[in-house]
């Protein structure tokens, strides 16, 4: 049966027509599958699916996500990256296909630890500023490591570009190319720059846009500045309102396990 596929120009020139129209006809093509992206189950049958390529130095290998997610696209990762992919693939690691990790620290987690994300206001310099408080389910590992190494998402966010905080006393520097997606009042995605500079890549995207409420988006859209704070597992938590959010902050700061950047706001 043919898949609801989406095979991008520079996917099709990279894995040839004959594999594309094969992909296309449903061949080759799964028809249920673990998005790349957000995780969770699609079904190429019944929606629309977009194939993306992870291309390392010497292996290439390709993996499915909503379209609704990411659209189709070459992913440019480091080989030790899509050879971790590739042991999961095979079974080394229990998942499958869609075990390819998408773009950002995301990629170094074997347990497919997923990045949540929350939103709130944070008094910074006597002024509410947004920000955007980003905290995985479970422990970000170095590609390539031994499972039970330890966790390096702060390490990984660190050699990025993102800076330690120590307090929340001040606001924390700009990381150029970085920006936070924004489009009619909702959360989409945290992008950073693609690979040799090519266009921006989604870090994280949200499987569905979050809503954000409007004090907040009213600061975005003042400030034209979105503060994002990262910390570890287990640091920060869900909390109901925002003074338990700052308290939170606060703590995982003191404790250094919180890394921060500001980022500017794309769209509105």
């Amino acid at each position: 049966m043919p898949r609801m596929l989406d095979v991008g120009d520079d996917v099709r020139a990279e894995i040839g027509d004959e594999e594309a129209d094969r992909l296309l006809a449903g061949e080759n093509a799964p028809g249920s599958y673990d998005c790349t992206s957000c995780r969770t189950p699609g079904d190429s049958e019944q929606e629309r699916t977009s194939t993306v390529l992870f291309i390392g130095d010497e292996t290439a290998v390709l993996a499915f996500a909503h379209a609704t997610c990411l659209p189709s696209q070459i992913v440019q990762v480091s080989e030790e990256q899509l050879q971790g992919a590739v042991r999961s693939i095979t079974g080394e690691e229990g998942t499958g296909l869609a075990g390819v990790p998408g773009p950002g620290p995301s990629e170094a987690a074997p347990d497919q630890a997923v990045l949540g994300v929350t939103s709130g206001l944070v008094l910074i310099e006597g002024e509410l500023r947004p920000a955007l408080v980003v905290e995985p389910t479970g422990t970000i590992a170095r590609p390539g490591s031994q499972p039970g190494g330890g966790d390096d998402f702060l390490t990984l966010l660190v050699e990025q570009g993102f800076t330690p905080v120590a307090s929340l006393d001040g606001v924390p520097p700009v990381l150029h190319g970085w920006s936070i997606l924004l489009a009619a009042g909702q959360l989409h995605a945290v992008l950073q720059p693609g690979a040799g500079g090519g266009s921006p890549v989604a870090w994280w995207q949200a499987h569905h846009p979050l809503q954000v409420t409007d004090a907040w988006r009213a600061a975005a859209n003042k400030l034209q500045t979105v503060l994002l704070f990262a910390a570890p597992v287990g640091s920060i938590g869900r909390q109901p309102r925002e003074d338990l959010l700052r308290g939170a902050l606060d703590k995982a700061a003191t404790h250094g396990r919180l890394v921060a950047a500001a980022m500017p706001l794309a769209g509105t």
